[in-house]
């Protein structure tokens, strides 16, 4: 398994909540985003996940998870990079802060399939 984090680092309590859920360590992969909202958005994303340095085989066979950037142009732009290289969506890892924490702290609340989420869809097709 592993899991692209494409924001902020993921924790020693995230992690090892994570590895709960999942029943194993995942490999955990930094890729440092910066978009330059002067340039064209999706020949950033593609030179961003060209770092990841996954094959064309890898992409296609490695269970992935991200955790996407915040910037949600560019979260759009890395779903449709990552569909276009796997054949598919990846899970999603969603993060909510702890009620109460202060400073604020962040826990995971789930992993979403998005490829799940979009089959459950195609079923509300009129």
């Amino acid at each position: 398994m592993l899991l692209l984090n494409f924001t902020h680092p993921i924790t020693d309590a995230q992690r090892a909540h994570l590895s709960d859920m999942l029943g194993a360590d995942p490999e955990i992969r930094p890729v440092a985003v910066q978009i330059d909202p002067a340039q064209p958005l999706a020949g950033q994303i593609t030179a961003l996940v060209d770092t990841v340095g996954l094959t064309t085989a890898a992409w296609q066979t490695t269970p992935i998870i991200i955790n996407p950037p915040g910037y949600a142009p560019a979260t759009a732009a890395l779903l449709a990079e990552l569909h276009g290289r796997s054949g598919h969506f990846p899970a999603m890892l969603r993060l909510r802060p702890v009620v109460g924490s202060t400073p604020t702290v962040y826990e995971v609340a789930e992993i979403v399939n998005l490829q799940v989420v979009r089959e459950q869809a195609r079923t509300r097709r009129e």
